[in-house]
């Protein structure tokens, strides 16, 4: 199982041909307390780079972009009765979605935990 990370603080963990995207600890700890979670449809299609879910915190509103292109086959409907998930267990019970992926290769434009590690440094 690789976990790979973007410049946004988005994590997205591949298992054979899908992968789950969430936020990194980081992440949730620059956002606050989240008060509340809006996920994608399933059956949408994203890119690479397109707003996926929406974060509110009492701080703010923020995106969760796409790191790769795919299909949302599921999304994590317990964060909308438990949206402090994101905050207590960022990336594990506090995944976003669950993606069938269009292209494998755009993994390889994503950063390594040291090289994310360094990035947040």
């Amino acid at each position: 199982m690789t976990t790979k990370f973007t410049k946004d603080h988005e994590w997205i963990r591949v298992e054979g041909d899908e992968a789950i995207v969430g936020v990194t600890a980081y992440a949730a700890e620059q956002l606050g307390d989240v008060v509340f979670v809006e996920l994608p449809d399933v059956g949408r299609s994203v890119t690479a780079g397109d707003e996926m879910a929406v974060v509110e915190s009492v701080k703010a509103a923020s995106e969760v972009y796409a790191p790769i292109a795919g299909e949302v086959v599921a999304v994590n409907d317990a964060l909308e009765d438990a949206p402090q998930t994101v905050n207590e267990s960022p990336d594990a019970d506090g995944w976003f979605v669950r993606l069938k992926i269009a292209d494998k290769s755009q993994l390889d434009g994503l950063m390594d935990e040291a090289a994310y590690k360094a990035h947040i440094g």
